[in-house]
């Protein structure tokens, strides 16, 4: 049985029957591509299927994805940069920067316009920005008064399946817009997935004094030679593309944004932090990477450092709670027991109560459409996993790709 890396090639192997017969001969996913490393090197990649079924087009190891939450990683690490230059710290309430949001209070009753409130029990702090225990919400949530006004308002890109306004408000523009919405409920009192990190796209900006984009293009792709991660998808990387599909009325599988006519095709007008990126799997890797080898880029660049990196895979929900039971959310990208929150990121806490292998430090987050991510420092391992499916709970493929990876492992790291 050969090996690399510690790994073993026949059970990685697995992966690309698994993923052809379960999901892509049977329709259920237009194509798939897992990309694995370890101990700093690509052990295994498996491309199959289509990346636009309509034209036949073959999904690529360049195929660019739109990767939407995974995108709530990278604006944490920028943040982070700021955090480790002294400019803001994780304790600092949020409206020192935004002043307006100082007298924000809890949702009591009533509608857009019409609220009713009560005062916090504390101020929003940076730290409930990034791990989602600020009070904010989604409009797509449709749970509560709250959410629907965000729709009414346009706060937040346009999500899937809601009656929000298309393109919304800018981002600068939501955040006054937000100052007029109270809070679900008092900061650091519950988890609730929210327009938090689009909050946090904006601080970098007003505290760097450099528009979002720039500032990962500059501080973050470029270091990291993440050539096709932007928020938009320009006219010679358009055929590049991947179609984006959802499941249908009837559970079928349909088109939900063609790559010839998608609005990724021209700058965004909400730069969102929290869910506006596109890039392929291979940049994401070194993205990854970058965090695995201590936030350390290939050419020697220091983006942050080892213990900021270990600050952010803590699990940093009070009490040391878990997400799920802290969770008054609809929807997250975690389904699983056993994992808390950290800055940024979702580290597992308890291997056994996940009912999934792994370790515990181990940190993950995924993406509307069904891609996935995950970085194991007791294993010097990092998985990257991209298709275009909405919504990315529909199909168990996060958990059995955790299966199959694992399961490869010939030489476990520590023993």
């Amino acid at each position: 049985m050969s090996s690399h890396a510690g790994m073993s090639s026949e059970r990685l192997a697995r992966i690309d029957r698994y993923l052809k017969t379960a999901y892509v001969d049977t329709g259920k996913l237009p194509g798939t591509l897992a990309m694995v490393s370890r101990r700093g090197k690509i052990v295994h990649t498996s491309v199959q299927g289509l990346a636009d079924r309509e034209r036949g087009k073959a999904l690529k190891e360049d195929t660019i994805f739109r990767i939407y939450s995974m995108t709530k990683p990278i604006t944490s690490v920028a943040f982070m940069m700021l955090v480790e230059e002294g400019l803001v710290a994780l304790d600092e309430p949020v409206h020192r920067h935004i002043p307006a949001w100082k007298d924000l209070g809890v949702f009591a009753g009533g509608t857009l316009g019409q609220f009713m409130t009560k005062p916090t029990s504390a101020p929003m702090r940076m730290v409930d920005l990034l791990r989602h225990t600020s009070g904010l919400t989604y409009g797509f949530q449709q749970r509560t008064n709250v959410d629907a006004a965000y729709r009414k308002l346009g706060i937040g890109h346009a999500q899937i399946g809601t009656d929000m306004p298309d393109p919304g408000l800018s981002l600068e523009a939501a955040i006054e817009a937000l100052a007029k919405v109270p809070l679900e409920f008092s900061p650091g009192t519950a988890f609730n997935y929210s327009v938090s990190t689009d909050v946090l796209g904006y601080l970098v900006q007003k505290i760097s004094g450099k528009p979002f984009a720039d500032f990962l293009s500059e501080r973050i792709f470029k270091p990291l030679g993440m050539t096709d991660t932007a928020f938009e998808v320009p006219e010679d990387k358009r055929s590049r593309f991947a179609a984006c599909y959802a499941l249908g009325k009837k559970g079928e599988t349909v088109l939900q944004d063609d790559p010839e006519k998608s609005s990724y095709l021209k700058p965004p007008h909400f730069v969102s932090g929290g869910g506006g990126l596109v890039g392929t799997a291979a940049d994401y890797m070194k993205f990854c990477q970058m965090m695995l080898a201590g936030g350390k880029a290939p050419g020697g660049t220091r983006l942050l450092g080892p213990k900021t990196i270990e600050l952010m895979a803590m699990n940093h929900l009070p009490g040391g709670r878990e997400l799920m039971d802290m969770s008054v959310s609809l929807f997250t990208e975690s389904g699983n027991a056993g994992v808390g929150f950290g800055l940024g990121l979702a580290p597992t806490i308890n291997v056994a109560r996940s009912m999934v292998a792994g370790n515990v430090g181990s940190y993950f987050w995924g993406g509307a459409a069904s891609t996935t991510f995950w970085c194991d420092p007791k294993e010097d391992l990092a998985v990257v996993f991209m298709t275009q499916f909405l919504p990315s709970a529909h199909y168990p493929i996060r958990r059995d790709l955790r299966t199959l990876v694992y399961g490869a492992i010939e030489e476990a790291n520590g023993w």
